[in-house]
């Protein structure tokens, strides 16, 4: 059959749902519709009836925008993806989007649409497939063995989050990653020449990249020879750049940016069926093209033999198939409630809850092979690694810490691609302020609902002298409305104990652990109030009689909020301290819980963080007050900075009374 049919039937499955949709993106799936075709028939490895298939081919649209593109793959190639959910296309309800979701469509590997993650998904795939192998492949039992391939456009090579991810690929030489650049020249604004006229051989080639430069994206023979070319390949990520025409066959707006972002219109339509002699009706598609598409059968047998291999595997190598098992299921070892048990009951002292979750790590981190990452050139700041993690390099893929560099946005990208491939469990750090630097990405992995780890450290105006630049005022309120996310902020090891549990427990979204610079003293806590840890929420100190107040606080701040409670009881005043590691977590205990600790009938509550404090407004009510950061902070020592801004016992007994005083 001619190819350039079979390739038709993805441009016209392309442009008819977004014609029929009268929204979307038809210039990017016609245009790369060629290459398309080719890795998808000719290389990719992949069953539509199981696209879960552990040694499957990755594949990624990182130029997102282009979704049609990947929906006629997948309902050609006979993935559940019907005619209907093409005609359907960015309706309510649609499994066709209008950008690619991970959680929504069979076959989509993850959710792009923000340019250029994708491809730092993409590399984050491909470390984890090198991470996976040397963890588990065995001489003759090559069982973790695939490429990631990744397509992306103009519009992604000029995101930054192409340049981090694109730098470390390099750095690690991951020879298996295989980037398709797709060079038609036009973003919304028109020729790219306005913004972008970077020479990308020369920029790939310092990344330490293999370039395969002037390839004919319409030429099926050129297509072909550069990925085998690409698969040689043995010490670095391969670019292939392949030059195409943007809406190619539209008579009128092909090359240009009127066919980027908008349907061609009735009539432009029907001139690039006679262009291109598809004389077939808007979503029909020929059972002749339909049978030479479908992937069923070649996939059940690329599976089958794979397969094969892993029995005999499983025979010969027992213990490392059921690892590999429990690890594809993100279930935790045996062992690791116990450690946890162990730490919190073993004898502490004060330190820095950075400290504390170095200390937690120590004792889990060997028990838990799957927990892979880093920091962004933080790691004797954020204090992520322990004894035992050993470094991951190009030569050494057995070591899971990764040195990201200075590249949080990158970082937390590469991190949703480790977990997306599956058998890690990835965290990524840095300091609290410079999350603003990743913020996207971690919205992503929330979307995804991905369990990525967060360890943002130097957590408040409490690091002290970098002043504040470095001293996050507003990021803790802007990770607690992120939808899925669950912010914990520990005030000692017990507590920083507890939330990494908790983020380890959680699979079905991320997780952030904010953590101090500054020393902080161990609380002592009945059984009871560790037990409740988890529940986001907790009563610390109580006074046994009739309340006249309640302090809530998190983290740092919980010891003076104790002490000032103490001096309040001494006096006969009874003032009840809560302790709110995670309010996503308080918030979703039974009503019946959430009143027993802060009842509805009391007034006089009092919230107390170093950061801005709208999120807190919910618990105190119209009666209650708060002591909060209502400005940037301020170079000096730690302990002067909360001084100034009213972060002292003083400044809580006097809001307290004032309270008491104001609503009798």
């Amino acid at each position: 059959m001619n190819k350039q049919e079979l390739s038709n039937a993805i441009r016209f499955l392309s442009l008819d749902a977004v014609e029929k949709a009268k929204s979307g993106h038809p210039g990017a799936p016609m245009g790369m519709a060629d290459i398309a075709y080719i890795l998808w028939k000719k290389f990719l490895k992949h069953n539509p009836s199981n696209p879960k298939w552990l040694n499957r081919d990755r594949f990624v649209l990182s130029n997102g925008h282009g979704s049609m593109l990947l929906y006629s793959l997948l309902h050609l190639t006979g993935y559940k993806v019907s005619i209907n959910d093409i005609k359907n296309f960015r309706q309510l309800h649609s499994i066709t989007p209008g950008h690619p979701e991970c959680d929504i469509t069979p076959g989509v590997e993850t959710t792009t649409g923000p340019l250029g993650q994708g491809l730092a998904n993409a590399v984050g795939m491909a470390i984890a497939e090198k991470s996976l192998a040397k963890d588990f492949n065995e001489k003759d039992y090559q069982i973790i063995d695939h490429y990631t391939y990744a397509f992306v456009g103009d519009g992604c090579l000029m995101e930054g989050v192409s340049h981090e991810s694109c730098s470390l690929a390099g750095t690690l030489g991951l020879n298996k990653l295989i980037v398709i650049y797709d060079m038609n020249n036009i973003s919304i604004d028109g020729d790219i020449s306005i913004a972008f006229t970077e020479n990308i051989k020369k920029r790939f080639d310092s990344y330490g990249w293999n370039v395969i430069d002037g390839v004919d994206g319409h030429n099926f023979k050129s297509i072909e020879q550069s990925i085998r070319k690409a698969k040689q390949q043995k010490n670095k990520p391969t670019i292939i750049c392949m030059k195409t025409t943007i809406g190619f066959g539209s008579p009128n707006k092909a090359g240009t940016g009127g066919v980027h972002g908008a349907p061609l219109g009735k009539e432009e339509a029907e001139l690039t069926r006679q262009r291109l002699k598809w004389k077939y009706k808007p979503f029909h598609i020929p059972k002749t093209i339909y049978k030479e598409w479908c992937n069923k059968k070649q996939g059940k047998l690329q599976e089958g033999i794979w397969l094969k291999k892993l029995n005999s595997y499983k025979v010969k190598f027992p213990k490392k198939y059921n690892e590999l098992q429990r690890r594809l299921k993100n279930r935790l070892p045996a062992t690791v409630d116990q450690k946890f048990s162990e730490l919190i009951s073993q004898n502490k002292k004060s330190m820095a809850t950075r400290k504390s979750s170095q200390v937690v790590l120590e004792k889990i981190g060997p028990h838990i092979p799957e927990l892979i990452g880093g920091s962004a050139d933080l790691k004797e700041s954020n204090l992520v690694f322990w004894p035992e993690s050993k470094p991951m390099s190009k030569n050494n893929f057995s070591g899971k810490y990764i040195h990201f560099g200075v590249r949080e946005f990158g970082m937390c990208a590469i991190s949703n691609g480790i977990f997306l491939h599956g058998g890690f469990r990835p965290y990524a750090s840095t300091f609290l302020i410079f999350s603003e630097y990743a913020k996207n990405a971690i919205r992503m992995s929330a979307l995804m609902h991905l369990p990525i780890i967060y360890i943002f450290t130097h957590d408040s105006i409490g690091l002290g002298e970098d002043g504040p630049t470095h001293q996050s005022v507003e990021q803790l309120s802007t990770l607690r409305v992120i939808p899925g996310m669950s912010v914990w902020r520990p005030a000692d090891l017990t507590e920083t104990a507890l939330s990494w549990k908790s983020s380890l427990d959680k699979l079905n979204g991320p997780s952030s652990l904010i953590l101090s610079r500054q020393t902080l003293p161990e609380i002592t806590r009945s059984k009871s109030q560790i037990q409740s840890i988890q529940k986001g929420g907790y009563i610390i100190y109580d006074c046994g009689k009739k309340i006249n107040a309640i302090i809530i606080t998190s983290g740092s701040e919980l010891h003076i909020c104790l002490e000032a409670a103490k001096k309040f009881n001494n006096l006969g005043v009874n003032v009840r301290v809560v302790s709110m590691p995670c309010m996503e977590i308080f918030m979703s205990q039974p009503k019946n819980y959430q009143n027993k600790v802060l009842p509805a009938e009391i007034d006089n509550i009092l919230a107390v963080e170093a950061g801005v404090g709208e999120c807190w407004d919910k618990f105190i009510g119209k009666k209650g007050d708060k002591i909060v950061m209502k400005s940037f902070g301020l170079s000096a020592p730690g302990d002067k900075a909360l001084n100034f801004f009213g972060f002292t016992v003083k400044n809580i007994i006097n809001k307290v009374n004032k309270l008491i005083k104001t609503n009798r």
